[in-house]
């Protein structure tokens, strides 16, 4: 772990949240007490940043720093409000297309996917606060790059970010083997965000109920398998042919 990587420290943290400074997760000692550990608490929430308690003994694994009961992982990506990436993407004059990852936690897959979004022209990847991939080293490298430059969106739910999607008019679509639609019957000339599952689970059950519409990826034979990564680009890439045609 590169200590630059780390905010040890519980006035450090609260200085670096109040300074708007990506984190990605923080380790709070188990039963630390305290002002400045309620007031990291509710700045994490506000940022919709994940809080693990720990034994002080995983603090001390860390790092052999005075932490205080408070180690926190800085973000190597800028994460930014789903209402402000919508407002700047639409004061740019461009439509709408955003990836939102639900139970991907394969690092190279969620860096891939970044790397295929930016290509086709997805302006911003939607993530939960819990339950994908660490947004890290190994991801950016798979990226490309891509993470620092595509709008990337913590939420604290997905389902909440599916709501927010609709009151700005944008349509959500989800994968799902069994659907009637195919993929390239869908209207991808207008705002548009695609969710994409974990290979083994899907999409959750009730995030694809309140989805707009659900569809399939066409296949030759019987085989039903595909990375995530690759549905992801395949998707995109029909996206990005459609809303090219005049």
């Amino acid at each position: 772990m590169k200590k630059s990587s780390l905010i040890i420290g519980r006035q450090p943290l609260v200085e670096a949240l109040q300074n708007g400074r990506g984190v990605d997760k923080i380790l709070l000692q188990k039963n630390v007490v305290g002002e400045t550990a309620a007031a990291i608490r509710k700045l994490a929430k506000d940022h919709n940043v994940p809080v693990q308690v720990v034994p002080i003994e995983k603090l001390n694994s860390i790092s052999r720093a005075n932490h205080q009961g408070v180690i926190a992982f800085a973000a190597l990506v800028q994460y930014m409000e789903l209402q402000q990436v919508i407002d700047h993407v639409v004061g740019e004059g461009q439509t709408p297309l955003f990836v939102l990852l639900d139970g991907v936690t394969d690092v190279r897959n969620i860096g891939a996917i970044a790397r295929t979004a930016l290509c086709c022209g997805a302006q911003a990847l939607i993530i939960p606060d819990k339950g994908v991939g660490a947004l890290n080293e190994e991801a950016l490298k798979s990226s490309a790059g891509a993470l620092q430059q595509i709008h990337v969106v913590r939420v604290n739910s997905l389902m909440k970010a599916v709501d927010e999607l609709h009151m700005n008019g944008i349509k959500v679509f989800a994968s799902e083997m069994t659907a009637k639609s195919q993929l390239d019957k869908l209207e991808w000339k207008e705002p548009a965000a695609v969710v994409m599952g974990s290979e083994d689970k899907g999409v959750y059950p009730a995030l694809m109920k309140i989805c707009d519409e659900t569809f399939r990826i066409p296949m030759a034979g019987s085989f039903e398998s595909l990375n995530v990564s690759v549905a992801a680009g395949m998707i995109l890439y029909e996206a990005m042919k459609t809303r090219m045609q005049s």
